[in-house]
């Protein structure tokens, strides 16, 4: 075999206007915890996908225990022993924790010439897998009664059962309490002894120099390098991570922000584990960025102040009145705005047409008697908004899903420009759109604050909030831990407090 278990060469991904991987590079060998870094969008996730099969990739090659394989997918991974414990689980609740562990390879017995699964079997094998991993859960018992830290104590287990010789682990303590991270590392080091591989991705500084033997660092989807854990600091890895010049991406910023408009008090998450205590001001015309790592929490902030999600206390002061929000409506009516960090989930309603999801949020402003559509109004309101965005679309009828994902983000920018808003809270605008695009969503948000509209934007691209911001807050783990003006702002200083866990 070598000297490495496994190495990934060249490793070429690309998607509709974006390349993900540039001849991204990985070297692993056995029993060894190897750290994979990079900022949010580095393609750290991506790579981890083309190994375990969900992407194939597009150049390159992937050499496991000294054969050059290709991977068809999850399953075909598992088979080969490469499992994942992905960042975002994908639970079914309703079934027991035995057959999630199993799910997709579940032991069967025969009755006659029939196959079916053998549950006692399967409960058995589960109980020894979550016995091996020290958590003490029934395996028969629904895995929609556990939290979900514990979920994904289970996703680990589940990795485990697979008698795997690489165990990728994407952002395993984003939802762990320090006492299950503990639980966890036990588990990461009895595995080591084993001799598994362990790729493991986190933002978490101290984490990575505790438990990890080499880190890789990724930037903007390539290969910067290799480094033995005990000759990095945090400070050296934050400098590696964000070590690029920004170019002109941008266009000039001419907004001159004004008087406060929005003030957030003591603003606290009725889930304990999310938002607490924020506090800061929005003023009229300011382009107010927040950044943070995964976990941050920064969207349930956000969905927190539109409505989406309960507060246990706090104020919110709309232009100097106290301001009660505690359903969508209430914002929207005092003209507050959310652009969701899903579009495709949460934002585009893909079988209906561009005008559909133009007029979808103003249709009450175009009844006559309070009863019937006023089409003529409507079709003018999309055709001004499509004019307007320079939405690239061959009719107003055109089916939205059929748009390209910069063209559907302008959509949804026009939709609730038709309320006329006074604060747009922007959840990842440009996420998934090609760089051209990108320029005219800056340009859209540049002009919208021109004119004194207050623009919350949320984004995981440094260099975008440094290009765009006014004002940069920056939160860890639910807190606000700064607020730089985007003059004095820099990768660095911004890494720093994104990662100022307590």
């Amino acid at each position: 075999m070598g000297e490495y278990r496994l190495e990934m060469k060249d490793i070429v991904k690309s998607f509709p206007g974006v390349k993900a991987l540039d001849h991204a590079q990985l070297k692993l060998r056995p029993g060894t915890v190897h750290a994979l870094m990079g900022e949010n969008g580095a393609g750290k996730s991506t790579l981890m996908k083309c190994l375990f099969g969900i992407y194939h990739i597009d150049e390159g090659e992937i050499i496991y225990e000294g054969q050059n394989i290709h991977i068809q997918g999850p399953l075909d991974a598992l088979h080969k022993g490469i499992a994942m414990v992905h960042q975002e689980l994908q639970p079914i609740p309703e079934r027991s924790i035995a057959e999630n562990i199993f799910v997709g390879r579940y032991p069967t017995k025969k009755i006659g010439p029939i196959s079916i699964i053998d549950h006692k079997k399967m409960n058995e094998d589960a109980e020894k897998v979550l016995k091996e991993v020290h958590l003490k859960f029934d395996a028969k018992a629904k895995l929609g009664s556990l939290s979900v830290s514990q979920m994904q104590l289970v996703e680990i287990a589940k990795a485990v059962s697979a008698d795997c010789k690489v165990l990728i682990l994407d952002e395993p303590t984003s939802s762990l309490t320090q006492s299950e991270v503990e639980a966890l590392f036990v588990i990461v080091n009895e595995l080591r002894r084993k001799n598994v591989s362990i790729i493991y991705i986190s933002h978490k500084m101290d984490e990575i120099l505790r438990i990890s033997d080499e880190v890789t660092i990724m930037r903007d989807g390539q290969y910067i390098g290799t480094w033995d854990s005990k000759e990095l600091t945090t400070d050296m890895i934050i400098t590696k991570m964000v070590g690029r010049e920004l170019s002109n991406l941008f266009p000039k910023r001419n907004n001159v922000p004004g008087d406060v408009v929005l003030e957030v008090q003591d603003f606290t998450s009725i889930n304990p584990k999310s938002f607490r205590n924020i506090s800061f001001k929005v003023k009229k015309g300011e382009i107010f960025g927040i950044a943070g790592l995964v976990g941050a929490q920064r969207t349930e902030l956000m969905e927190g102040l539109f409505g989406l999600r309960a507060h246990s206390h706090g104020k919110i002061i709309y232009k100097g009145s106290l301001l009660n929000v505690n359903r969508p409506q209430d914002a929207i009516r005092h003209g507050i705005a959310l652009l969701t960090e899903d579009r495709r989930a949460s934002g585009i309603m893909g079988v209906l047409s561009v005008a559909d999801n133009v007029s979808i949020a103003s249709l009450d402003q175009y009844l006559v008697l309070k009863c019937v559509l006023d089409n003529k109004k409507i079709e003018s309101l999309v055709k001004e908004n499509v004019d307007k965005m320079s939405i690239k679309t061959p009719s107003s009828k055109t089916l939205i899903q059929s748009l390209s994902g910069g063209n559907q983000q302008k959509v949804l920018i026009a939709r609730w420009l038709a309320n006329s808003p006074d604060v747009f809270i922007m959840d990842e605008p440009t996420r998934g759109i090609d760089v051209g695009a990108k320029y005219e969503i800056y340009c859209i948000i540049e002009e919208l604050a021109r004119s004194g509209k207050s623009i919350i934007m949320i984004s995981s691209e440094m260099s975008e909030l440094m290009g765009m911001s006014d004002r940069i807050m920056v939160m860890c783990d639910g807190r606000m831990t700064g607020i730089i003006d985007g003059e004095k702002a820099n990768q660095e200083n911004i890494m720093a407090l994104a990662t100022q866990f307590k």
